[in-house]
């Protein structure tokens, strides 16, 4: 940590900030001391940020009567630090602020002991104290701040959907989604979780047409079975027309298939999910289904290791830049049911919750009794939106033969 700190006050603002009393001697070790102090005369006699090579020779010619062994040490310390990368300026400012703190802390606390037994001197070394170092144990701020231009805010605004949605009735309101974006979609088994992120992905003017790279992590169905669904919605043909023109539902799917990639995964954790993005590095990661994957640690309730497995989630999210679909089961009070709120999130009603940029929870109406096919109406509600907040609810129509959703 102390080479760290030497390698950065050797940059001439860092140096110049942090001089005299904010950086005392008493900071370092001995060795790392005498090296301080060469880049003290450095300074002195160059006015500018410094190299570790020019700091090592100077140190150098100003110890000559250094044994072959001190030599040796030094040149050591001095490789280290030449493979130091410098703290960025707040971290070295906190990290220098904290090493003084302590510095002073003791201070404080000998002449605690010395007032304790006795000494009369006390009152005014702690006064002493006090005046030499004042505003010293607030640490100096260099800031980056936000770029609030209408330029930078409107240009961020966009990069906010980059993948664009292709269902009209949600893009009129929410337009799409980016990377580090955690989106959780859910809903009751048999209403069409699979065939929504098929047809967000593979269906005309899906993520996959324009040009991301999809991951599909399926731990619930076979891939086999999902890869159809994919199939379905980039062909808008159902198995017995696909099995009927081959050829007309390749041309469809092949030129999107080389984005999209499936890996039926059971039994398989987060820290493998992890390993997949790193070395893929997708625009668009499907976990379907998301609870499914153990975040790893042990955990006394349930509900803490889903709210885990969302929060490590949204960490592969904003690690690797990329928007992970995060597929869940609603519970049993969202069965039949149009409007679906954020507490239907089976096992985990707040912990996952709060993890979403935006939650995505989809309905269907309950079956009529002596109708002879279900309803394909679904009703999309947005119960969670940090994007544009725009909460509410939309209505679209499942076609199961082809896996869209359309309307």
């Amino acid at each position: 940590m102390e080479l760290s700190i030497i390698r950065s006050l050797m940059d001439k603002s860092f140096y110049d900030d942090h001089r005299g009393s904010k950086c005392p001697p008493r900071l370092f070790s001995k060795d790392a001391r005498k090296i301080k102090e060469a880049i003290d005369t450095a300074m002195d006699r160059y006015e500018r940020t410094v190299t570790p090579d020019e700091v090592e020779a100077l140190f150098m010619s100003n110890n000559p009567t250094l044994t072959t062994a001190q030599k040796q040490g030094y040149a050591s310390m001095f490789a280290t630090i030449k493979r130091e990368e410098p703290m960025g300026s707040d971290v070295a400012q906190e990290v220098l602020s904290k090493l003084f703190q302590q510095v002073v802390g003791e201070d404080v606390a000998n002449i605690g002991f010395d007032m304790v037994n006795g000494d009369a001197s006390t009152l005014e070394r702690l006064r002493n104290l006090l005046e030499q170092y004042g505003d010293d144990f607030i640490p100096n701020m260099n800031i980056e701040w936000e770029d609030i231009s209408i330029e930078s805010i409107m240009a961020a605004a966009e990069l906010e959907a980059k993948w664009k949605f292709n269902i009209p009735s949600v893009v009129r309101k929410i337009e799409g989604v980016s990377g580090g974006h955690l989106i959780e979609v859910g809903a009751r088994p048999n209403v069409g979780k699979t065939s929504f992120h098929a047809s967000l992905i593979a269906a005309p003017g899906g993520f996959a047409h324009q040009g991301a790279q999809c991951i599909i992590l399926c731990n619930e169905e076979s891939g086999k079975r999902v890869a159809e669904r994919y199939l379905n919605a980039a062909s808008g043909m159902s198995r017995h027309e696909i099995s009927k023109d081959f050829a007309k539902a390749s041309a469809k799917y092949y030129p999107i298939s080389q984005n999209i990639r499936i890996k039926e995964c059971q039994g398989r954790d987060m820290a493998w999910v992890e390993s997949i993005c790193k070395s893929y590095n997708p625009d668009i990661l499907v976990l379907d289904m998301g609870d499914k994957f153990s975040a790893g640690g042990n955990y006394s309730r349930p509900d803490e290791a889903l709210k885990a497995c969302a929060i490590y989630a949204r960490q592969i999210a904003k690690t690797y830049d990329c928007a992970v679909f995060y597929m869940s089961q609603l519970s049993a009070d969202a069965e039949g049911r149009a409007q679906l709120n954020q507490s239907m999130m089976e096992g985990s009603r707040t912990g996952k919750a709060a993890e979403a940029d935006l939650m995505i929870l989809i309905g269907k109406s309950p079956s009529v009794e002596g109708q002879e096919e279900e309803s394909p109406l679904r009703h999309v509600n947005i119960v969670k939106n940090k994007l544009n907040g725009w909460h509410g609810m939309v209505n679209c129509e499942l076609n199961y033969l082809n896996a869209r959703y359309e309307g």
